[in-house]
């Protein structure tokens, strides 16, 4: 069974054109990050941005907040509320802040090229995945928040041996980020954890706050 859950905007997979003549900007990913081949959470990862790494953002989407990007050569969407600049001296979430860093404004028309996970098509609407501890705002940003604490291997294997039907959900999967109560999770047993397959990645999920604390790749 393949679950799919979804939240309004339709993602295209296509050509990129660019509406303004702003120039690009570096940011920095504030964890990390997947870099996918379209903007949305059902296109697969091309590679992984590593936390606190820079790249360089060529433009954003207007009505979504998935950037256009490259990293370390390679050229992709990842979502503009985990890439961070400098703003009056302090870390910002670039999508948030666009207008302030005037960046360029791009869109995204259909061509056919991109790739969806597992032939998943469309965007995921009815469920929202949370945005992370702090919200990017203040010092949350580079106070580790971000950062991954793994589980032991027993639990890592467990996960891994047993695999549970894909959902998909509005928003990109990081570490900190949240996963809404209707979405059901698998329960890794003696321990205290859920998981899941979300956007195309295995997820351990603290099962107090339903909170993202480690993905399996």
């Amino acid at each position: 069974m393949n679950t799919k859950i979804s939240l309004g905007a339709t993602t295209i997979a296509g050509l990129l054109l660019a509406t303004a003549a702003y120039g690009e900007t570096t940011a920095t990913a504030w964890t990390d990050l997947n870099l996918r081949v379209g903007p949305g959470p059902t296109y697969e990862i091309a590679t992984v941005i590593p936390e606190s790494e820079a790249v360089t953002v060529d433009g954003c989407l207007e009505a979504s907040n998935w950037c256009r990007v490259n990293y370390d050569g390679v050229d992709g969407w990842a979502s503009g509320e985990y890439l961070t600049t400098l703003i009056d001296d302090a870390p910002a979430p670039i999508y948030a802040n666009r207008d302030r860093i005037e960046m360029r404004t791009v869109t995204y028309e259909d061509s056919g090229a991109a790739t969806a996970v597992g032939g998943a098509t469309g965007a995921a609407a009815g469920a929202m995945i949370g945005g992370p501890v702090g919200a990017l705002i203040g010092t949350a940003i580079g106070l580790g928040i971000g950062a991954s604490a793994t589980p032991d291997e027993r639990v890592t294997t467990y996960v891994r041996s047993n695999p549970v039907d894909p959902v998909y959900l509005d928003g990109e999967v990081v570490v900190g980020a949240g996963i809404p109560e209707g979405v059901t999770l698998a329960e890794v047993p003696e321990s205290e954890y859920y998981y899941g397959y979300v956007n195309g990645v295995r997820v351990i999920v603290k099962r107090d706050d339903r909170r993202i604390i480690h993905i399996v790749r």
